[in-house]
């Protein structure tokens, strides 16, 4: 083949030409999208502001040194195990198995911490909790007629997944309970199911949820799971939060409570551990029939999805987080402990601060209220005017004060005029300092 020829001596150089965002993929025109960018950078651009935007932990409890130590611990423990020098070079700096090699220390650490008994060929470490979202909602939903029910107000990194993959979703209002309604899953069930479609999964947030708060009540866990049952739905349950009750006696998660083999567990060490080694895992213990009566587990499934995408989850990270929990001997509930009564602490000074600013008569007047969430990141507050992106940047620069619209959490539309408020990255006297300033925002604002 002949090479192409070479312009002219002289001659001008040829225009380039931009892409059309039309022939990319819609997703990336989509305003979900741009709204998380946009809170990205306006954080970015206002640095000396009180940030009650970002979801995540407090950097106070990170010391760059403690990284060696739980390295040199998952290392002990290979070299425990009977591997040789070889075998531990090969573990720690080749791919690996694709589902993972510390599944069974997060076996382990889900007996004790959360009551599980899952066998640890039932795993699979993902590269964050997001990469298992895309994975679970690839391998569930198979035709364009398959339907995600999610909670509304959702976490936008599941519905923007699914909004990658082309999926349908369809919200349900969270109810009394705490989390999405029971008895309103049922109904958005049907009304899929006689537009012709398939419900096939509803994704939930049970504990301290992102971006609400809320936290279901045991009664109404037990009554999803058996609504999901009867109406065909499989339960993709997500719990980054759950270690961060602001009163002690947490509550069993749903898959704790799975009889059926129809909760499909979403876990993290974002927050239990630490976010840099973006480190998730996948509970998929259900059994896949394929041809000739061959039996696999989702897991299985999942893990040749993920073969062809990240190929692995990076060894370094898992030894990191593996070490992590051998220190903390599997239990890290109780290693949680600080971080526990930190947020605990925060949540509870901003709700006070919040009750010190704006006394109930105000409150009447202007409109204003706000939840009281049991533990967790975030509350919600409602405010007299759009909380918008335009809203947020007035506030930030003329406030100090930086805060999460709520809106991009509906996915049909909704929470205009209220807005997300988290306490985890603060210290108790960041959170006075800017719910002073965010009071004098409203007011504003209001006025």
């Amino acid at each position: 083949m002949s090479a192409p020829p070479r312009p002219a001596a002289g001659a001008a150089p040829a225009p380039v030409v931009p892409l059309a965002l039309g022939d990319l993929h819609a997703s990336l025109a989509d305003p979900l999208l741009d709204a998380m960018t946009f809170l990205n950078e306006v954080t970015s651009r206002y640095p000396d502001a009180v940030s009650f935007a970002p979801g995540r932990p407090y950097e106070g409890f990170f010391e760059p040194a403690d990284v060696h130590d739980h390295l040199d611990a998952y290392l002990a423990h290979l070299a425990g195990r009977g591997l040789d020098r070889e075998a531990v070079r090969t573990t720690l700096f080749q791919y690996g198995p694709t589902k993972g090699v510390i599944a069974d220390l997060v076996a382990r650490t889900l007996a004790n911490d959360e009551g599980l008994d899952v066998p640890p060929e039932s795993l699979v470490l993902t590269v964050g909790a997001q990469e298992g979202m895309l994975l679970v909602l690839r391998a569930l939903c198979a035709t364009a007629d398959d339907v995600l029910l999610v909670s509304s107000p959702c976490y936008v990194g599941v519905t923007g997944a699914a909004r990658l993959l082309d999926l349908s979703t369809v919200p349900v209002a969270e109810g009394p309970g705490g989390g999405p309604d029971p008895e309103a899953v049922v109904a958005a069930a049907r009304a899929v199911r006689a537009a012709g479609r398939r419900p096939r999964a509803l994704y939930v947030v049970p504990d301290f949820a992102n971006p609400s708060g809320a936290s279901m009540l045991t009664p109404a866990r037990v009554r999803l799971l058996e609504v999901a049952a009867a109406e065909g739905l499989l339960v993709i349950e997500d719990n980054p939060y759950g270690f961060f009750a602001r009163e002690p006696g947490s509550r069993p998660t749903l898959k704790a409570l799975d009889r059926r083999r129809q909760v499909v567990y979403l876990g993290s060490f974002a927050k239990t551990c630490f976010p840099g080694a973006r480190l998730g895992y996948v509970v998929a213990d259900q059994e896949v029939a394929g041809p000739g009566g061959r039996l696999s587990l989702l897991a299985d499934e999942l893990a040749k999805l993920k073969s062809m995408t990240t190929v692995n989850t990076p060894a370094l990270s898992q030894a990191v987080i593996g070490g992590m929990l051998l220190r903390a001997d599997c239990r890290l509930r109780a290693a949680n402990a600080p971080a526990t009564a930190f947020y605990a602490a925060n949540l509870e000074t901003l709700l006070r601060e919040l009750e010190r600013h704006f006394p109930e008569p105000e409150r009447a007047r202007l409109g204003l209220d706000w939840n009281r969430p049991e533990g967790g990141f975030f509350a919600v507050l409602t405010v007299p005017f759009a909380a918008d992106e335009a809203a947020m940047e007035r506030c930030a620069r003329g406030y100090g004060v930086l805060w999460t619209p709520m809106a991009p959490f509906y996915p049909a539309g909704g929470g205009e005029c209220r807005l997300r408020l988290s306490i985890s990255s603060l210290t108790e006297r960041q959170i006075v300092e800017g719910v002073a300033g965010l009071a004098r925002f409203i007011r504003a604002e209001a006025g």
